[in-house]
């Protein structure tokens, strides 16, 4: 297994194309994979505005068609060279798995393949066929620890030729580290406001700096499942803000509903009451949303969990179809779910 770890990938960027030709870039920091699949695309030298060169895709593009993808990659380019393929928004898709499976258990292709995934479980099915094969770097993107984060503020603040106190920097600390793009736009704005500065302090940081530490797209998701509309507003802005697609919030809806339904339908063969689904089922849920989760598998019946899943599906599959009402999208089908919560809370 090819895996790259946080600390290892800056090293390995520079020959990473020249030793591996797929690539599965997943991980909860969402901001750290968008960077790190941009940056290897860039590796590859191939203009994104050559249509012959540069294909993107989104894995709505291969319901349906699932050889697609292995077309894509085995295609020769137009003009000769290589091709960089580039796949958003996958988890463990059955399409996307088919294709991998040929691709890993094969020769290298002469192209280039970039899965960028959301935060795959150990049990996911692209996990499962890239982790072992010596075809495939597998590049996991956790959370930026405190190392990390200092390295940023100092490679962002030394471009700008500016220097920073210790309170500054622990208070800056403070404020980053839940989104690799939101941490570096939070920085970037700290080294704009205090350009021409002797040294940054930390009146400087509390004046400009926002909180990128909480940007999640869970958060906007257990606002949308408790019927708090006011919240789902506030961390939607701060996605928007953080220059993080909204899309991955209604991705992360979906997949929450469908864990739900699956918990629901558990609940209903078994008989068995929220609390112990939660014990069992959801034993690996995070233990701040674990009574976020169990309030919504009372509220929410099986037949509602099924309808709004499918209005979900369909609701990112427009959003792709149309991607200039992206944002316009997302939001409606995410203010929907928090209104239905929000009756359902009255109505108890």
């Amino acid at each position: 297994m090819a895996e790259i770890k946080s600390h290892e990938f800056e090293r390995f960027l520079p020959r990473a194309t020249e030793l591996y030709r797929l690539f599965l870039i997943y991980g909860p920091d969402r901001g750290l994979v968008s960077e790190r699949a941009q940056q290897l695309a860039e590796k590859a030298g191939v203009s994104p505005d050559d249509p012959f060169s540069f294909t993107k895709l989104d894995l709505s593009d291969l319901q349906g068609d699932p050889a697609r993808l292995l077309d894509e990659v085995y295609a020769l380019g137009l003009f000769g060279g290589s091709k960089t393929v580039w796949v958003r928004g996958s988890g463990g898709e059955k399409p996307l798995a088919d294709a991998l499976q040929t691709l890993v258990s094969g020769a290298p292709p002469e192209n280039l393949l970039i899965v960028e995934a959301g935060d795959l479980k150990k049990t996911s099915a692209l996990r499962k066929l890239c982790e072992p094969a010596k075809t495939v770097a597998v590049i996991p993107c956790y959370a930026d620890d405190v190392k990390a984060l200092n390295a940023l503020i100092d490679r962002e603040l030394s471009e700008e030729g500016l220097r920073i106190s210790p309170d500054a920097r622990e208070k800056l600390l403070e404020c980053l580290g839940g989104d690799r793009v939101a941490s570096r736009n939070e920085v970037r704005k700290l080294a704009l406001y205090c350009r021409g500065m002797p040294m940054i302090e930390e009146e400087h940081v509390v004046a400009i700096i926002g909180d990128a530490s909480a940007i999640s797209t869970d958060e906007a998701v257990d606002f949308a499942l408790s019927g708090d509309v006011d919240g789902l507003n506030r961390a939607i802005n701060k996605i928007v803000l953080s220059k993080t697609p909204i899309f991955l919030v209604l991705q992360g809806c979906l997949k929450q509903f469908q864990m739900l339904d699956l918990m629901r339908a558990e609940m209903d063969e078994k008989r068995t009451p929220p609390a112990q689904i939660m014990q069992t089922t959801g034993r690996h849920i995070h233990f701040k949303r674990k009574p976020i989760i169990e309030r919504a598998l009372r509220q929410w019946t099986a037949e509602a969990l099924s309808r709004e899943t499918r209005r979900l599906q369909a609701a990112i599959l427009q959003s792709r179809q149309k991607q200039s009402l992206e944002d316009t999208i997302a939001f409606q089908a995410l203010l929907s779910v928090a209104l239905q919560s929000a009756r359902a809370n009255q109505a108890r």
